[in-house]
């Protein structure tokens, strides 16, 4: 009895004097609604793991407090990310810092924490440049770099700013560099008017509904596809795989600049990420449903019947607050975790594992439960405090687990006021946790040290073949910052002997960051015996007019994720000789609407030419409804960027034999053109009036519709 009052005892004094105090009447019979918090060893002991792996504690409150990211420099340094601001009010903005961990005794756990740098407004992300760190705290991205070797900051520079700063789960965050040597950001979509300060000529970038990328190399910078959340991983072929709350694993499918050269591509052909989950909403969680969730659950669900809502809302085992979601490129886990995505829901307690499945039949991968996890999660625990945010994949290969330990996780705003008496919000705001995830068999992990800061561009070359992403994707990094032109003949010899397609693939970016490419090497690049490899060199071809007639082969690739690029970067090209290539496109993969939107969202793939192409093919002989889907998707692509003679040829073509022998193919143009034409400048209500009577005619006299078009347009201004 006296032992079990110790330790009760033991964790009252571990945590705050007022969550002390709950834990204590907890302990004596009179139970809190929402447990107190655990030590580490103690939370560590409720981890239960799908397969044979266990848990160490890398570092702990005090050293890391509200921890969210951590990134290991190339001298094997890990910073870590505290947000120590969050859910505050504005009034007290500006407590994040940034310490550098050390581990002074070897005995794999840090034992002491540097201030890299403090008194950040809601710092979430960083990343390792040029001897310093790229910080994402909104409004900015930051350069910071201590220059006299204290491990304090000295040097700080505003890269970027005037990102959105309305909500601390939604703003610029998961820097991280990629294969293409493009550095990667998540915005959530949200709004914001971007200014580079090292270009103040340059135009600002509104970012509503997108993501972000950028070059500090090239002073480049640009929108690109989103929205993701919290959550960013990059594979070795550079897909990118978002995380957002209740959808916990989507993959960008189409890079945003191929839609956006085509201002008037329908609307549903725009999509560019799809959610590649054959499993959700389902998570297996042990911990239990906090009290608040249980109650507003059971209101929303009552409120839903009483409106005669076909909505149902769960408090538990359903994805409400996936984060973090990373890419295992480590060399300690069995060669199967290699490639697999790991993603926390915060809510749940419990860390997610996917399994990337290639397919050949769609542009995406599909995630997968692994068999050993199809009723269970790779890590559960019963501590309701146990907030895994974020993960890293360190030197050593192992799994890094970002446990940023609150007794509430969630933002107040979306608690009703009753609810959040009983609350809160700053219990947990002393700690945090940070675990290396290890196999079973693991004997204690000691901290690896590299010593790539020293290391000779020879040695960088030769980093570029490890086995573990950490190390390749660092030296290529710093082989890009040195642009030391004199290793340029040992990685062609790299990418021309390598037996290890990743390590080819590192060493076609490091050429091209070091503008040693040309259309010889990417010529190779495109011939590959890889499909990765065949997939970015068909992106690299876009510079090269040289490669033209091997990227127009390379539409007709086996693999249907090279297939799928080429035809994206075949759009870049203005000449003409590309729509016989784009016409075989449709005619193979015209049931995918991700291939009719890569052709339409060129100029010559969006042309009444195309539509002779097609024809001269055959298109019509067979009716299917897919393709009624893209002569409606061509038509509208054509009316709304109305350029008269493109409009009047294709009201021409329309009514030619070849088309018309394919039931539906006339009312369906109809209805596109309808839909385009709405749009064009001069087009006022009564016109639209018109046109709306025409689309509802199609269907009982397609070819008096299209004359009735024909005769409308004359009327109207083309271009």
């Amino acid at each position: 009895m006296i032992n079990s009052f110790r330790g009760v005892l033991k964790k009252c004094l571990y945590a705050t004097t007022a969550t002390a105090l709950i834990v204590l009447i907890s302990s004596c019979g009179q139970k809190s609604k929402y447990p107190g918090p655990l030590s580490p060893e103690e939370s560590m002991k409720t981890f239960q793991f799908a397969e044979n792996f266990k848990a160490e504690i890398f570092a702990a409150e005090p050293l890391v407090v509200d921890p969210v990211t951590m990134q290991f420099d190339e001298e094997g340094n890990a910073y870590v990310v505290g947000m120590l601001d969050a859910y505050k009010p504005d009034s007290v903005k500006g407590k994040g810092k940034i310490v550098m961990l050390k581990d002074l005794n070897n005995d794999g756990r840090a034992d002491t924490a540097i201030v890299f740098a403090d008194s950040l407004r809601e710092a979430s992300s960083i990343l390792p440049w040029k001897g310093g760190l790229l910080i994402a705290a909104a409004p900015n991205i930051m350069y910071y770099k201590d220059t006299d070797g204290d491990g304090r900051a000295d040097q700080k520079e505003i890269i970027f700013s005037g990102f959105f700063t309305g909500n601390e789960e939604a703003q610029i965050t998961n820097l991280t560099f990629g294969v293409d040597n493009w550095i990667y950001a998540n915005n959530t979509g949200q709004a914001g008017e971007v200014t580079f300060n090292r270009m103040p000529g340059a135009p600002r970038l509104k970012m509503q509904g997108s993501d972000f990328r950028f070059r500090l190399d090239r002073n480049q910078f640009e929108l690109t596809t989103g929205p993701g959340q919290f959550g960013l991983a990059i594979d070795d072929w550079g897909h990118r795989f978002f995380t957002a709350n209740s959808l916990h694993i989507r993959e960008v499918v189409a890079a945003r600049r191929y839609l956006d050269r085509n201002p008037y591509l329908p609307s549903d052909l725009r999509a560019a990420v799809f959610n590649i989950s054959d499993h959700d909403p389902l998570m297996y969680q042990i911990s239990e449903t906090p009290y608040w969730r249980q109650v507003r659950t059971d209101r929303r669900n009552k409120d839903y019947q009483e409106n005669h809502l076909d909505r149902v809302e769960y408090a538990r085992d359903h994805f409400t607050a996936a984060s973090g979601g990373t890419f295992y490129g480590g060399d300690a886990f069995p060669e199967e975790y290699y490639g697999n995505i790991f993603t926390g829901d915060v809510s749940g307690n419990l860390v997610h594992r996917d399994i990337l499945v290639a397919t050949d039949s769609t542009p995406y991968y599909i995630a997968q439960r692994a068999e050993q996890e199809k009723s269970k999660e790779f890590l559960v625990t019963t501590d309701t405090w146990f907030r895994p945010a974020n993960f890293s994949v360190g030197p050593d290969g192992n799994l890094y687990v970002i446990d940023m330990y609150r007794q509430h996780i969630e933002t107040p705003v979306s608690i009703p006021d009753d609810l959040e008496t009983d609350m809160d919000f700053n219990a947990g705001n002393t700690m945090g946790r940070i675990y290396r995830i290890v196999p079973q068999s693991s004997n204690g992990t000691k901290w690896v040290k590299p010593d790539l800061k020293n290391a000779t561009g020879e040695q960088l070359v030769a980093a570029l073949s490890h086995k573990n992403q950490w190390w390749r994707i660092t030296a290529q990094r710093l082989l890009l910052e040195r642009q030391d032109k004199t290793v340029i003949p040992q990685v062609k010899k790299l990418f021309a002997e390598s037996s290890d397609p990743r390590t080819r693939l590192h060493a076609l970016y490091v050429l091209e960051g070091m503008d040693a490419l040309d259309a010889g090497i990417v010529k190779e690049a495109l011939k590959d015996p890889a499909a990765g490899i065949r997939e970015n060199a068909a992106i690299l071809a876009e510079k090269f007019p040289a490669c033209l007639a091997s990227l127009e082969q390379l539409t007709e690739d086996s693999a249907i994720r090279v297939a799928y690029q080429a035809t994206l970067s075949l759009g870049e090209y203005k000449d003409k000789a590309i729509i016989p290539w784009l016409a075989k496109t449709i005619l193979r993969h015209g049931q995918s609407k991700w291939f009719r939107a890569a052709v339409l969202s060129s100029e010559a793939g969006s042309s009444v030419e195309l539509l002779d192409a097609l024809t001269k093919n055959g298109f019509a002989d067979k009716a299917e409804d897919w393709k009624t889907d893209f002569y409606e998707e061509l038509a509208e692509t054509i009316g709304a960027r109305n350029q008269k003679t493109q409009v009047m040829n294709l009201l021409q073509r329309a009514a030619q034999a070849a088309v018309t022998k394919m039931p539906g193919a006339q009312a369906a143009i109809v209805k596109g053109l309808v839909a385009g034409l709405q749009h064009i400048e001069g087009v006022n209500d009564e016109i639209k009036g018109k046109l709306k009577a025409i689309t509802g005619a199609a269907g009982s006299d397609a070819a008096k519709a299209l004359e009735d078009i024909k005769t409308l347009y004359s009327g109207l201004t083309g271009k």
